[in-house]
């Protein structure tokens, strides 16, 4: 699993098992940092033109591989089902029925010498829905114990059952943001909030945050890096304020429209992804929220993501439904994905 937060790549063994519910155990995980050029390169994805992208993709597949060898024989891993690979997402434009994940390529089935199971938003587009988020089923199987499953990365995005259906969607943008202006600072992020919570609010910064269009819209709708860089950086670029002001600002905004939705007395709210870290995040979501928050185990925190994306991976091995129609606005429940068996061997 990579992340639009670019903080690496997140791999994980585990198990699953069903007698009356869904079970799971997370044997080994790691996140690997991306390599200064591959962040570069990933950062630019939708400068790139088509040959270009097709280029990276197959160089980016073989780079994803040779990590997953390392992993399974740093934790020495044996009799493997399959992989599960959700790859990194270069282009989403579900209302021109585009997505483009890279590192979804067969290199990625011939290099490991394993079963990949990949590719699961293509589908769901070509139906008609927006092939994000695709945890929900994941929150509704894995995590039933909780009211909503908020997921803050590179986004935020949240997930609750409502009359029977599942709900999700992405609410704003979170670390894909914080992280942007943190790094002209040279650093990797905000540790807890500091900066942030030395900042002070821009109070018209904010209020024309809120007022972008697309939190007027009704779900299902998901966001991509496309919408930050065309609308949200250039509207706080023309601010000019400094680092810790934007930080706060944009902590505000992000607790602000994340509050609307967990407006649910007696009700919980799992709290997974990096900015369950930040410290001043949380504190302003729980300030302003009506449900209570929990942040379980670093485990859950850390590779929640990937853990689902590898249930993804059973449900379609099972020709089962992985992927809901109420959540994407897809014309049918499906079982989305596609499968690559490795061809021959190939020394990486």
């Amino acid at each position: 699993m990579s992340g639009t937060s670019l903080d690496g790549i997140d791999m994980i063994h585990a198990s699953y098992v069903f007698e009356n519910s869904w079970e799971f155990q997370i044997h080994n995980a790691q996140t690997l940092p991306y390599p200064k050029q591959w962040k570069s390169n990933l950062s630019h994805l939708v400068n790139y033109d088509s040959s270009e992208l097709q280029k990276l993709d197959e160089s980016y597949s073989v780079f994803l591989a040779q990590q997953i060898n390392l992993f399974i024989n740093k934790y020495k891993i044996k009799d493997i089902d399959f992989m599960a690979s959700h790859g990194h997402t270069a282009l989403h434009q579900p209302e021109n029925r585009l997505t483009y994940q890279i590192g979804n390529l067969q290199t990625l089935a011939d290099v490991t010498q394993q079963k990949v199971i990949c590719d699961f938003r293509v589908q769901d587009v070509a139906l008609g829905g927006q092939g994000a988020p695709l945890v929900p089923i994941g929150d509704r199987l894995l995590f039933s114990d909780h009211d909503f499953c908020l997921n803050l990365g590179g986004f935020a995005n949240v997930s609750y059952e409502h009359n029977g259906e599942r709900i999700a969607f992405d609410i704003c943008p979170v670390n894909i943001v914080l992280n942007h202006y943190v790094s002209q600072l040279d650093l990797e992020f905000d540790d807890k909030g500091q900066l942030a919570s030395g900042g002070q609010v821009n109070s018209l910064l904010l209020d024309q945050l809120n007022a972008l269009n697309f939190y007027e819209q009704t779900p299902p709708k998901s966001l991509g890096l496309e919408w930050v860089k065309t609308f949200v950086l250039p509207l706080i670029d023309g601010f000019q304020l400094k680092t810790e002001d934007i930080l706060s600002t944009f902590v505000a905004h992000t607790a602000i429209q994340i509050s609307k939705v967990l407006n649910s007395k007696n009700t919980t709210t799992l709290v997974t992804g990096g900015g369950a870290y930040n410290d001043y995040l949380m504190a302003k979501i729980q300030a302003l929220s009506k449900s209570k928050i929990i942040i379980p185990q670093p485990k859950i925190i850390e590779f929640k993501e990937a853990l689902v994306f590898g249930l993804l991976g059973v449900l379609k091995e099972r020709n089962t439904v992985n992927c809901l129609k109420s959540v994407t606005g897809a014309s049918k429940d499906h079982s989305s994905g596609k499968i690559l068996i490795p061809k021959q061997k190939i020394n990486a």
